[in-house]
């Protein structure tokens, strides 16, 4: 199984490594998907069943992966007054990441479960459009791209108090003082057009009485002709950044998901729909 998965990774990757050497984008690359759905989970917090969005377009192994987890997953139980199931958009990021010299392991790194049943204004929304962060023409010229993984906290205005860059994942293989340069770039020019944004924060629900409220933003610098079209179910390479601390964490709860297990143009509001409380890849 793993070396079916390594061999169709490593074509994906095969432009990389003959740029970079193999050694040096064994210990770097690493390869992901983002795989949506939905999920039932019984009011006991044991998941009732689940759908995976386009199934005929993954491979055997990451379909199994993600059966074998679901099975064990245990979310908080949710009464909320009433013994009824509770069904959540599914988000997850899958990783395959260089397991010895020839295999590559795959792995659920990360997830979103965001309750689909939100009535309007119950969460946070866009208001009207928002800027368009602006390229880096530095980053143009050297042929950079990448997703700057933004952690917000609105306030009762619906503007953005505070944002930082959470992750910060790379299209390019360099040495580690080069990409944290070009981290920084990229995340710098996300929070410039960040801080311009304004939100319809919640009006009705149990998080409108809220004094703030936290949120992830993905934001996708790309290269026409340049940065690969990864379709749905296909491994995409790129470079992880670092995971950053949230000054705010603490104020507004805890996250358990990972800052990059969101889709491109998604909002997510940290804190909402269902709650996992065992491992991602099971006990």
């Amino acid at each position: 199984m793993k070396r079916l998965l390594m061999g169709l990774f490593c074509v994906f990757l095969s432009g990389v490594a003959l740029a970079a050497g193999p050694k040096d984008v064994r210990q770097r690359v690493q390869g992901s998907m983002l795989v949506t759905g939905s999920i039932v989970v019984a009011p006991d917090g044991t998941v009732r069943s689940y759908t995976i969005d386009h199934a005929e377009k993954l491979l055997p192994p990451v379909l199994g992966l993600i059966d074998k987890c679901t099975k064990s997953w245990i979310f908080e139980p949710n009464f909320d007054g009433q013994s009824v199931d509770a069904k959540a958009n599914m988000s997850l990021r899958i990783v395959a990441k260089p397991d010895g010299e020839h295999d590559y392991a795959i792995s659920v790194a990360g997830a979103q479960f965001g309750q689909d049943d939100a009535k309007p204004g119950e969460s946070l929304s866009y208001y009207d459009q928002h800027p368009i962060p602006r390229y880096p023409a530095s980053a143009v010229s050297a042929g950079v791209w990448g997703t700057v993984y933004l952690r917000l906290l609105v306030d009762r205005q619906g503007r953005v108090e505070n944002a930082v860059a959470e992750q910060v994942n790379l299209g390019v293989v360099a040495s580690d003082e080069e990409l944290d340069k070009w981290r920084n770039v990229l995340a710098t020019a996300a929070l410039v057009a960040v801080k311009g944004w304004t939100f319809n924060i919640p009006t009705s629900g149990k998080d409108a009485s809220q004094d703030h409220w936290d949120a992830r933003v993905p934001v996708s610098f790309g290269l026409e002709g340049l940065t690969p079209h990864v379709k749905y179910g296909k491994w995409e390479a790129y470079v992880p950044g670092p995971e950053q601390p949230v000054p705010w964490q603490e104020k507004v709860g805890t996250s358990s998901s990972s800052a990059d297990a969101i889709a491109d143009g998604g909002l997510y509001q940290v804190g909402s729909g269902l709650h996992l409380i065992t491992p991602l890849n099971g006990a």
